[in-house]
């Protein structure tokens, strides 16, 4: 596929793995802007790689408003901008994710010492 090519709407959910629900959802709160002939859609190689960046920060757990903003800065502001709006974006996910991490391990531990206590209360049981 040429990247000057132009996807559709379906093309553009195939190509993503998303559904037109969410196609459509990025686009009213402005993430892409398709071009539009009638009531058709087409996707131009910016929104395809927009669609990779959003993907990849949804990915990480970026916020759609996060996403979007950063992706505002880039637009005003240039590449050094938007890099530097990045790292300070990922530091905070970071942080976040390896609280999130700390949570998940605790309840793991907590579930697991509930669950050997009931095997061993059944085996005696038994």
């Amino acid at each position: 596929m040429s990247e000057d090519l132009r996807l559709t709407f379906k093309e553009m959910c195939a190509k993503f793995d998303v559904t037109p629900r969410t196609l459509r959802y990025y686009e009213y709160i402005e993430l892409l802007t398709p071009d539009r002939e009638g009531r058709a859609r087409f996707y131009t190689a910016r929104e395809r790689a927009r669609m990779e960046l959003i993907l990849r920060g949804r990915s990480f757990g970026f916020a759609l408003e996060d996403i979007r903003q950063w992706l505002l800065i880039y637009e005003h502001e240039g590449t050094e901008a938007q890099m530097r709006a990045w790292v300070d974006m990922a530091n905070g996910q970071i942080d976040e994710l390896v609280e999130k991490r700390k949570q998940l391990d605790e309840a793991l531990r907590e579930l697991t010492r509930l669950r050997d206590e009931t095997v061993e209360a059944l085996a005696a049981k038994a």
